[in-house]
């Protein structure tokens, strides 16, 4: 009785003295258990995605790959095999596991070995979120507490959740839907029992199971998994005779990226990172929808690649990347001695890297690093003259043996047949941005031929000397100085003698030909230089420069030099779009951007651009008993939420319809008034509403294309990064007769074609969008020859618009004889 009576006061004492002790635990770690609204709240670690206007993924940023699901996205096999593996009695405990618990003490008191083991799925949950994973005492207790707290506050289901949304399991994939994406490309409710059962078993071990880099190990594991879910019920013998044998077939898969546009992604990225900070920006799950539209930005990258190839094309053959093997002292490689020596060659898309395996008389047959193999015919070859300088280039070739040899590594592009062209990776940078002149939203831009290659965007980076892009600005100020389109100034070469510099400045117009008296719309359309230069001494050098101003350009990149008149100012193709959409607006200087909408991981809307829209603000602003509805409110409003007024309507129509002239030339009587403008081969887009200007600096270092309508406003540069670099020429030597086929590189030429083939794709189904004459105009007959009023109705005169109280008032008296003779210009030359 008395042995009783000790016993029992014994195992009180001790139940007190453990009570004590797993109070005192409790208040020791207190601090370390996570409050009810952290657990509701809590955040997962989510990439930022980043998305075009119409929802295309176009990148995604964050140190962890994470897709979040919900417990109903999850295929019912996938939650068997993570209990199977994990913790078969999940719904049955309260968080903690007590028979595992004791079986992993009887193992440390037996071996003296620290050992995890016994963990649920709920102190996993519990130690990923909170704790360190530091195999410690105290560290356990902290587990178990924290996992009986949390199964008090969630339900199961959401204990799960939480739990397959967090867990690490190789690759920077967190959580099963990056997972399933990560190792086989898919969503969950495509995934094989197999693969589901490769994913659960990745938790014990996410680096040393990892099916990619251990196929071996991870096959058991997974079969090992599937053998539990056979033990539990959970499957059939003869799904896991089935999915036992299956091979494994993970292999790394990127982000599912549908737009590819890097360099408004990396613009987005930048400025997430700006407003929120690394850690915030990168994970916890923005979406953020850029301004792009798919197509268009798809459209302006085709485009920007196309063109560099074209003009890389023109100049010449550079020879192979490097020599693979001597084909004549050494024998044929075998087909895998070949590829293992292509596998280290990175591929900067859309150039493909192939082995030359043999030449032929007009064909070439070659290994690709695919390991396809292909034969290139004489159509994808004969383009290959040899490149000598930017101004010359060698003979056309005759045979595929003067451009290949076996041996040799070469670059290829694919055609839309499917077959293979020979190319090189372009020398030349390029940069295209496309803007809504309406509102300043960048429907699309491109910042060089790949980022891969070079993330610096010349689009908003390079201050480039436009050339003559900077003449509709000179022209501008003109009109505001007293001047009009029917303005007649002398096109002749000037001779300035320079004090200071002990020479004469002489600019010319390119090419050399001069027309004597003509009128400033003409004088645009052609891009004569000593116009502008004429023009700019009209107006006065620092009137002018503060007219320029107007249109958002930096101060320090406005140069206070008559040089300004031809170009001379460098200004990035972002800052000239803008200025130049001024002209297709009807005068308001719009503000660019690039962001539409920013959403947190929830769906819920942080940020909304509401852009300044190219309209007057209605004077007086209304009140709302002036209206009679909330939208007649609303669009008073928008009206108000207007982009400031830097030149009037009438202003920014008239260089609007001048510049419609650089593409349209002479207009109806162009035949017989024997002129064009320097922009003549957008007329092959068909589109009496497009407005345009070509721009080419000294040496065809830089050059540009900018144009518009009333929706649309493009620019497009062409040049080297480094400044000094020409474009050159491209120039041969013509077999039949000896004879050099010859043509500057200019804006025309190099720049004006991928505009082209943008617009075509921009403008698409799109009905024409003219700029509508404003009031404050009228339209009168003049002479075109001295322009002044005429009465003739033939191709001496045509219609011309003038600002109201501007326009002649005396009638020609006589015609000036032969004012359309002049030199016969060829296409090249025109620029």
């Amino acid at each position: 009785m008395i042995l009783l009576k000790r016993t029992l006061q014994f195992f009180i004492i001790c139940a007190f003295l453990g009570l004590i002790t797993l109070v005192s635990l409790y208040y020791y770690v207190k601090s370390d258990i996570p409050s009810v609204q952290v657990l509701k709240d809590v955040q997962l670690q989510t990439p930022m995605q980043v998305f075009s206007k119409d929802g295309l993924l176009i990148n995604q940023f964050g140190e962890k790959r994470r897709i979040p699901v919900t417990i109903e996205e999850i295929p019912q096999p996938l939650i068997n095999a993570i209990l199977a593996t994990e913790d078969n009695r999940f719904y049955d405990h309260i968080g903690i596991d007590p028979i595992g618990i004791l079986r992993s003490a009887l193992v440390l008191i037996s071996t003296g070995e620290k050992k995890q083991g016994a963990s649920t799925i709920t102190m996993q949950l519990a130690r990923n979120f909170f704790l360190t994973r530091e195999k410690a005492y105290i560290r356990k207790v902290k587990e178990i507490f924290i996992a009986l707290h949390i199964e008090n506050l969630l339900t199961k289901d959401e204990i799960l959740a939480l739990y397959l949304n967090k867990i690490e399991l190789g690759n920077r994939a967190f959580g099963i839907g990056a997972a399933a994406q990560v190792y086989y490309g898919k969503q969950l409710n495509e995934l094989t029992l197999a693969q589901m059962a490769m994913i659960a078993g990745l938790p014990k071990a996410p680096s040393a199971l990892n099916p990619i880099k251990n196929p071996v190990r991870a096959k058991a594991r997974r079969n090992v998994v599937l053998r539990r879910m056979l033990d539990e019920g959970y499957i059939s013998q003869a799904d896991y005779n089935q999915s036992s044998q299956e091979p494994i077939t993970a292999k790394f898969h990127g982000a599912e990226i549908d737009l590819y546009a890097p360099y408004i992604s990396e613009m987005v990225r930048a400025e997430m990172v700006a407003r929120y900070g690394y850690e915030k920006a990168y994970n916890t799950g923005f979406k953020v929808y850029t301004s792009v539209e798919s197509d268009v930005q798809a459209a302006a990258q085709k485009a920007l690649v196309d063109n560099l190839h074209a003009y890389d094309m023109r100049h010449g053959y550079r020879g192979p990347e490097q020599q693979l093997w001597d084909f004549e002292t050494q024998p044929a490689l075998s087909s895998s001695e070949i590829l293992a020596k292509l596998k280290p060659v990175k591929e900067i898309a859309p150039l493909l890297t192939a082995a030359v395996l043999s030449v032929a008389d007009q064909t070439a047959t070659v290994l690709l690093k695919s390991g396809e193999q292909a034969t290139l015919d004489w159509d994808n070859l004969k383009w290959a003259r040899k490149y000598i300088t930017r101004y010359r280039q060698g003979f056309p070739p005759k045979t595929a043996t003067d451009i290949l040899n076996p041996g040799e590594q070469i670059w290829l592009r694919k055609n839309d047949d499917g077959s293979y062209l020979l190319s090189q990776l372009p020398e030349a940078s390029s940069a295209l941005v496309s803007l809504d002149p309406n509102d300043g939203r960048i429907k699309a831009i491109v910042g060089g031929y790949s980022f891969e290659q070079s993330q610096y965007n010349r689009a908003v980076q390079a201050k480039r000397q436009v050339g003559s892009n900077i003449k509709p600005f000179i022209y501008s100020a003109a009109l505001n100085n007293g001047y009009t389109l029917a303005s007649i100034l002398n096109d002749a070469p000037i001779n300035q003698w320079d004090k200071s510099l002990g020479v004469a400045w002489r600019p010319k117009n390119s090419p050399a030909v001069y027309n004597g008296p003509i009128r400033i719309r003409r004088a645009l359309a052609q891009s004569k230089n000593v116009i502008s230069v004429r023009l700019l001494r009209g107006v006065g050098l620092q009137r002018t420069a503060d007219h320029l101003l107007k249109f958002g350009f930096q101060n320090n990149d406005i140069n206070r030099s008559e040089s300004l008149a031809l170009g001379s100012a460098s200004i990035t193709p972002l800052e000239l779009a803008r200025g130049m959409s001024t002209f297709a607006n009807g005068g308001h200087l719009i503000t660019p951007y690039f962001i539409n909408e920013i959403q947190d991981s929830a769906g819920n809307v942080l940020f909304k651009t509401e852009p300044l829209l190219a309209c007057d603000p209605v004077t007086p602003p209304l009140t709302t008993t002036q209206f009679e509805s909330t939208s007649e409110l609303n669009t008073s409003q928008a009206a108000n939420h207007c982009a400031p007024r830097i030149i009037s309507k009438q202003n920014a129509f008239l260089i609007a319809d001048a510049m419609n002239s650089a593409i349209w030339g002479g207009g109806s009587w162009a035949h017989k008034t024997g002129w064009s403008g320097t922009g003549w081969r957008a007329q092959v887009l068909d589109r009496r509403d497009l407005s345009g200007k070509t721009g080419t600096t000294n040496d065809s270092v830089d050059t540009w294309f900018s144009g518009f309508n009333r929706n649309v406003m493009t620019s497009v540069w062409v040049g080297f990064d480094n400044p000094g670099n020409p474009l050159g020429r491209s120039t041969y030597n013509n077999n039949m007769d000896n004879t050099q086929i010859s043509g500057a590189e200019s804006g025309a030429k190099t720049a004006q074609p991928a505009w082209i083939d943008f617009m075509r794709v921009a403008l698409k189904d799109k009905p024409e969008a003219p700029i509508e004459p404003p009031e404050g105009l009228v339209s009168v007959r003049i002479d075109l020859a001295t322009g002044l009023l005429s009465q003739k109705n033939d191709y001496t005169s045509r219609f011309e618009y003038f600002e109201k109280g501007t326009s002649p008032t005396k009638y020609v008296m006589q015609h000036v004889e032969n004012v359309f003779e002049e030199e016969t210009k060829t296409e090249e030359e025109l620029f």
